[in-house]
């Protein structure tokens, strides 16, 4: 199914926009668009989008055909899973997209795609990647920080890649430039298997604090 432009909106449940979930239906991959120097890279993008596709969670991604995003997004599919892919109009001019999704959404722009990725996905897991790999999920730790979502974001941490990451992070929280009160809400998973419990353990964590923190005190009433 292919939707253009603007006019390419959201279809599910409007809770995903909202940054409040309460179980993992569709997951956002950020990777990269090529294969990367170690072969580990591409096995676990395949292994993701097969696990995606045997659990029955949509696989949403940046709607390209080449490296690691293709690699993911043709596993789920094979292995009778459901994508949609989100790509910018530029991108398809280039013929870099990957046609056979079960739902490919066209935007104008880079800003566009981005939103409609978060719009349709009830988490986010980083695969190995370049810059434009980091920017995006850096940017959904930066939302969340801010208090615009609660999604799970979880780093696939495949041959150690996301290490250097971590090591930063740590170093800005060292330094006070990540405070008391405004830290980090990320998982690191050192193989795939570990992806899910830890986002749906997270989520668990969530449910019970709102649950805690929406009880009323019949006695103070």
């Amino acid at each position: 199914m292919l939707h253009r432009g603007r006019a390419t909106r959201p279809r599910r449940a409007p809770s995903r926009g909202t940054g409040r979930v309460s179980k993992l239906s569709a997951i956002c991959i950020y990777c990269g668009s090529g294969a990367g120097a170690d072969p580990a890279f591409e096995g676990a993008a395949i292994e993701l989008g097969r696990l995606l596709a045997g659990e029955g969670i949509r696989l949403v991604y940046g709607g390209g055909s080449l490296g690691l995003m293709g690699a993911a997004a043709r596993a789920c599919l094979e292995a009778g899973g459901k994508v949609t892919g989100i790509i910018p109009q530029f991108l398809v001019d280039r013929e870099l997209m990957l046609a056979d999704v079960t739902e490919l959404i066209v935007t104008a722009d880079m800003h566009e795609r981005k939103r409609l990725m978060f719009d349709h996905s009830d988490a986010f897991v980083a695969l190995p990647g370049g810059i434009g790999t980091l920017e995006e999920v850096v940017e959904q730790m930066t939302w969340a920080q801010l208090g615009r979502h609660s999604k799970p974001i979880m780093l696939a941490n495949v041959a150690h890649f996301w290490d250097p990451l971590v090591t930063l992070l740590a170093h800005m929280k060292e330094s006070a430039f990540i405070r008391p009160g405004f830290e980090l809400s990320y998982g690191v998973a050192n193989t795939i298997d570990d992806i899910l419990p830890k986002m749906r353990k997270r989520l668990a964590q969530l449910a019970a604090r709102e649950a805690e923190a929406g009880a009323v005190d019949l006695g103070k009433m």
